[in-house]
């Protein structure tokens, strides 16, 4: 599972106009689920279920 920023540098992610993260394959916004005992927040696009972790 790659992180959003190496998504973004590698054309997987972009943001949008109001620069939100969206998945470049289907372009839709990611959904975004906040683990208690996890650093990480797990980002997910809802059409594909790609993954990816995003760092405070």
């Amino acid at each position: 599972m790659k992180s959003t920023r190496k998504g973004l540098r590698n054309g997987d992610l972009y943001k949008d106009n109001y620069e939100r993260i969206a998945c470049s394959e289907c372009e839709e916004t990611l959904k975004r689920q906040n683990k208690p005992d996890e650093v990480y927040a797990l980002r997910t696009c809802p059409n594909c279920g790609k993954q990816w972790k995003e760092l405070p």
